[in-house]
Formats: structure tokens, C-alpha cells, sequence
């Protein structure tokens, strides 16, 4: 249900990050082989660039010099699904129809929701990441076709991804990175949907409680890389050591966060 209400919006982000990425891109290509192929008939050979040595273009160049458009709707979705962490809930309650209070009424647990909810932020996140992963082979695919093959050179897609700032953050070069970075992302989607159901169990006071439950998740988070030294070459435990604790932290948070909203979504929030 939430994926079927989400579909419209899920379409625009896809479409907005397949026109920023595409389009600059062949204009930027279509610009770059007219430049080289005029130099050619003059004579003048193109020098090669401190990364570009070869003076040849691979598309680990033209991700290079078009990253700025990939950045825009990376950052357009981000900001999207982080708004959309918070109108998964308050939709249900604001609006002419509290349709929460018939979600709450179904005969079934009602932990259901609260995970149903964070299947389909965790499906959004993962399916823009998929479209991300098609796009970059459609640009491939418009590099092959734009630059003539004596023009270009072979990359690496790894290089290709390295070369545009945007991309290694969200496609890091190892699966630790990976599991990392996603992880994270996912506890902080936790902790957020604890704060709303606590606002939304206590009301006006409930505001204060959330914004205390967000603090305390942060400086428990924090607590073992700053009061460790993890970083430092004076401190007691070993870097690895430290990493183990922190992730204990993590399982500590992303754990009492899943029981705090199970427990309030069953005993404190009423019809």
C-alpha cells in the first residue's frame, strides 16, 4: 500500500535523475568530439590532463566532468525520502480521514505497520539505488554511441565511479563500506519512526520526549569514537576493538528502537 501511494512520486525522482544525467551528458560529449574533431583537421593534437593523461576520452572522463548534474538529483532524492520518513506516518493522521486509526483497527498485530513502513522506505531507498546502477549502463551505451572509437578508451566501471564525486557514497567500493553506510542510514530511519510514534503517543509534550530520544541515540552513537580515542594514537584499545564496540552500540540503538515502537504502537497509541 505504501509503495502503491508513493509509485507517482518514486516515477518523478526517476525521471528527473534520468534527464539531469543524460542530457548534460551529451551535450558535454556532442561538444567534446566537435572540439576534437576540428583540432584534428588543423592538426592540433588534444594534450591529455593530469587524470586524463592519454588525452583520449573514456567515460570515466565524462562522469568526471558531468558530476555536478549527478549531484543535483541525488540530493533531490535524499531529500525527498528523508520527507518522506515523516509523512509516512503523519499522512495516516492529518488530512480529512485519519486513515491510521483504520489501520489500527485491522485484525493484526499492530508491529505490522511499523514494519510494512520500513519495508517500503527501505524498498525506495534500494530501488532508486537499482535505477542508479541501469542508468549508469544506458550512459555507457550513449558514450559508445556519441564518441567515435578512435576517440576513446576502455575504463574500468569502477574507475567511472570513482571519477564522480556523488557515486562513492552511494556505491562504496567494498561491501563492508556498503553494509556500513546502509546500515546506518537504516537505524537513523529506526530512531526516527520511534520519535514520531512517542510525539505521537504523548502529543504535545511528546515533541520534547522525541527530540530527547533523538539526543540520547546521537550521544550514545557518538559516545565510543569520542571518549575512546578512536582516531588516537594514545588510546587504550585497538582501532578494531573500538569499531566492535561501536557496532554493539548500534545493534543497542537500532534494537531498543524496534521495541520502543512496537511497544507504543501497541499500548499507546489508541483508536
Amino acid at each position: 500500500m505504501e509503495i502503491h501511494r508513493f509509485r507517482y512520486v518514486m516515477a518523478g525522482l526517476m525521471a528527473v535523475t534520468l534527464l539531469f544525467q543524460t542530457v548534460p551528458m551529451i551535450f558535454k560529449l556532442s561538444q567534446e568530439v566537435s572540439f576534437r574533431q576540428e583540432a584534428a583537421l588543423k592538426g592540433a593534437p588534444v594534450p591529455g590532463t593530469p587524470f586524463f593523461p592519454s588525452g583520449k576520452l573514456s567515460f570515466a572522463w565524462a562522469m568526471f566532468n558531468t558530476q555536478f548534474w549527478f549531484i543535483i538529483p541525488i540530493l533531490i532524492c535524499i531529500a525527498a525520502l528523508a520527507l518522506y520518513v515523516f509523512l509516512i506516518w503523519y499522512r495516516d493522521w492529518i488530512g480529512r480521514s485519519t486513515f491510521v486509526y483504520r489501520l489500527l483497527m485491522l485484525p493484526t498485530e499492530r508491529r505490522n505497520i511499523y514494519l510494512a513502513k520500513l519495508t517500503a522506505i527501505l524498498v525506495f531507498v534500494f530501488g532508486l539505488l537499482a535505477f542508479q546502477l541501469l542508468l549508469l549502463q544506458l550512459e555507457t551505451l550513449i558514450f559508445n554511441m556519441i564518441v567515435p572509437a578512435d576517440m576513446r578508451e576502455a575504463s574500468p566501471f569502477a574507475d567511472a565511479i570513482s571519477a564522480n564525486q556523488a557515486l562513492p557514497v552511494l556505491l562504496p567500493h567494498n561491501l563492508a563500506q556498503f553494509l556500513m553506510g546502509y546500515g546506518l542510514g537504516v537505524i537513523a530511519v529506526l530512531i526516527v519512526f520511534t520519535a514520531i510514534l512517542i510525539e505521537r503517543s504523548y502529543r504535545r509534550i511528546g515533541i520534547l520526549y522525541a527530540i530527547l530520544y533523538m539526543v540520547a541515540c546521537v550521544a550514545a552513537f557518538l559516545m565510543p569514537l569520542l571518549t575512546l580515542g578512536f582516531e588516537s594514537p594514545f588510546a587504550y584499545l585497538y582501532p578494531g576493538e573500538i569499531f566492535v564496540i561501536e557496532l554493539a552500540v548500534c545493534a543497542i540503538i537500532a534494537a531498543v528502537s524496534i521495541w520502543l515502537g512496537f511497544r507504543l504502537i501497541a499500548k499507546k497509541i489508541t483508536v
